[in-house]
């Protein structure tokens, strides 16, 4: 662990970075422990290392230790403390961002959905409400950060106030709310914020007294000739230097040219100035933690990967672009660079077939009990933040058909009249209607409407939505009576509780889980595709790897080392649209 002697600590003085008395450069770079599985942590710490960075940055999302309110875990993948002091125990210092929010293409924000059961909340504001839980968050996160600060002997040389405000708002008394509640629980290193290069951005994201950090991708001088608007002695530091970019369902993949990216990266250190790499290591959106963007009104959700085309790949491949910024590093380094590690060992490629299947709606006994009213409830009114919300109702078809509506729809559905198909509906359609039939007897028609949480906002003036579904209607008039079930994804248990049967499931009966079977030697990381599927969810041996989607970009679902064992391997598919019949294990990524 960490020597609990104080270590130099990093200030500002006369506008230039100290270390101790000793003029100092932050060559850092961002990497999120809950992005990677905690046995990969040190792996990939090291390979930042190598690159010739003296630091790392990484958030903390909010939302990951606090899934329900009051219930607050610092263990296992959430453990905060012991990233922290790994990264020290390898002689780099660590920035820490906790939020309160992160932003980060991460669910919310980093934000806990159970926010969103408040009346009337004011995110990101002087609101008591919010303040109230921003208190709370901070009384739990601040004494895990406090004894790993360089003050009391740890790697932890500056903690962020609150993240790139400017973007979203202009309310100055909680940015020093922030502020005051961080320096009140003891945070005594340097503090600072990060916005974007505009000036409407700076102006009202930073805070007098606290370091001022920007953001940004390209064109050094202008971004630099902003801060110092705000800042006028310096230091200059780009707190996220953009040198890729993330991935939305449906868009193309991203990749920066490596010459580009290592050109600015030369033009900041040319400058004088600091650098924060975002990202040097992007990792992974396991589970259901991708989060979504929203442009036009319609809502963009970020795919599973999280590879950002960044220095280390996702699987700690070291790309050309790590060759290159470690070459430009080499220019600017005081000493010597470590050596490069191997990449990580890679199964084999092999195929295996779906042997058993079991219909979603077969399996509601293994939810929640369902909640009856006369309207349908929000994810949020059942306690839930991530999957799937079922929805059963029944109405009365009038003999002339009319349409089937879906009001308030957040994000996907699938719907089925009388246990048929009936169709699938997006809330970015241009229609959010299905026609429909009446009985032939002339009875009441039965509607289950599985909805799908695909990612909640996490930038811009959007956040803040609630997920599931409002309200449903046949043309005009409102259908009331429904039962609401929170079907929970990420119970580690679910999959050991499904009772698969050896027939396919007809696909006009809804959603189906499949089951296949990897027989592997020793593990080691592996690629998961699913070619001839649809869209859905895919586990290895109980752990939610992601989602995965036909439209792309994404092909292959990353599957770590730790996550296999060896001999029999489980897999198991909730497919939403279209069954395949194989899943194939690849000895390499296809992000598109």
């Amino acid at each position: 662990m960490t020597s609990q002697t104080a270590r130099p600590q990093l200030d500002v003085r006369d506008g230039a970075f100290l270390r101790g008395e000793a003029p100092h450069r932050v060559l850092s770079g961002a990497i999120h422990y809950f992005r990677i599985h905690p046995d990969l942590w040190e792996d990939r710490l090291r390979r930042l290392a190598a690159m010739g960075l003296n630091t790392v940055e990484t958030y903390v999302a909010w939302n990951f230790h606090e899934r329900v309110r009051g219930e607050i875990d610092f263990t296992g993948p959430r453990d905060l403390a012991r990233f922290i002091s790994l990264a020290g125990d390898l002689g780099l210092d660590v920035i820490v961002r906790p939020g309160p929010y992160i932003c980060a293409e991460w669910d919310f924000g980093g934000l806990p959905a159970w926010l969103m059961t408040e009346p009337g909340i004011a995110l990101r504001t002087s609101d008591p409400a919010f303040l109230a839980a921003v208190d709370d968050w901070f009384d739990a996160v601040v004494p895990v950060i406090r004894p790993l600060l360089t003050t009391a002997g740890g790697p932890v040389v500056a903690v962020q106030v609150e993240n790139e405000y400017g973007s979203y708002g202009d309310d100055a008394a909680y940015l020093e709310h922030c502020r005051k509640g961080l320096l009140d629980r003891g945070i005594d290193v340097l503090l600072f914020t990060s916005d974007g290069p505009g000036p409407d951005w700076l102006d009202n994201g930073t805070i007098p007294g606290v370091l001022a950090t920007v953001n940004f991708g390209s064109r050094t001088d202008e971004a630099f000739a902003e801060l110092r608007k705000v800042q006028p002695a310096g230091p200059d530091m780009v707190m996220e230097y953009w040198n890729g970019w993330f991935d939305h369902w449906g868009e193309p993949h991203h990749v920066r040219d490596v010459d580009d990216a290592a050109g600015v990266l030369d033009d900041v250190l040319r400058a004088g100035g600091s650098v924060n790499f975002y990202m040097a290591h992007g990792g992974t959106n396991f589970g259901l933690w991708s989060g979504a963007n929203v442009e036009d009104g319609k809502l963009q959700p970020t795919v599973t990967s999280y590879d950002y085309d960044a220095a280390v790949g996702e699987a700690g491949e070291l790309t050309p672009k790590f060759h290159a910024f470690r070459e430009v590093i080499s220019r600017y380094a005081v000493t010597a660079l470590p050596e490069l590690p191997p990449l990580p060992a890679r199964l084999a490629p092999q195929t295996a077939e779906v042997d058993g299947w079991v219909a979603l709606l077969d399996t509601m006994d293994l939810f929640d009990e369902p909640v009856s009213g006369p309207v349908p409830q929000s994810m949020e009114a059942l306690g839930q933040d991530h999957g799937l919300v079922h929805y059963r109702g029944n109405a009365l078809v009038p003999t002339d058909g009319r349409t089937l509506e879906l009001d308030g729809l957040a994000d996907r559905a699938t719907v089925l009249a009388d246990g048929v198909l009936l169709g699938r509906v997006d809330r970015n359609d241009v229609s959010q209607s299905l026609p429909l039939t009446p009985r032939p007897d002339g009875g009441r028609t039965t509607f289950d409407v599985i909805v799908e949480n695909q990612g909640r906002i996490n930038f811009g003036a959007a956040i803040g939505e609630r997920k599931g579904l409002r309200g449903v209607r046949i043309a005009h008039r409102n259908v009331h009576g429904w039962e609401s079930s929170a079907i929970r994804l990420d119970d580690p248990a679910l999959t050991s509780r499904l009772d698969f049967g050896d027939a396919a499931v007809d696909a006009q009966r809804g959603p189906v889980f499949a089951r296949a079977t990897f027989e592997i030697d020793a593990p080691a990381d592996g690629f998961l595709a699913l070619p001839g599927w649809g869209k859905g969810f895919l586990w290895l041996n109980g752990t939610l790897l992601g989602r995965y989607w036909g439209i792309g970009p994404q092909v292959t679902l990353y599957a770590p080392a730790p996550l296999w064992r060896t001999g029999s391997n489980d897999i198991v598919i909730l497919e939403m649209e279209q069954a395949g019949a194989e899943v194939e294990l690849r000895g390499e990524p296809d992000l598109g």
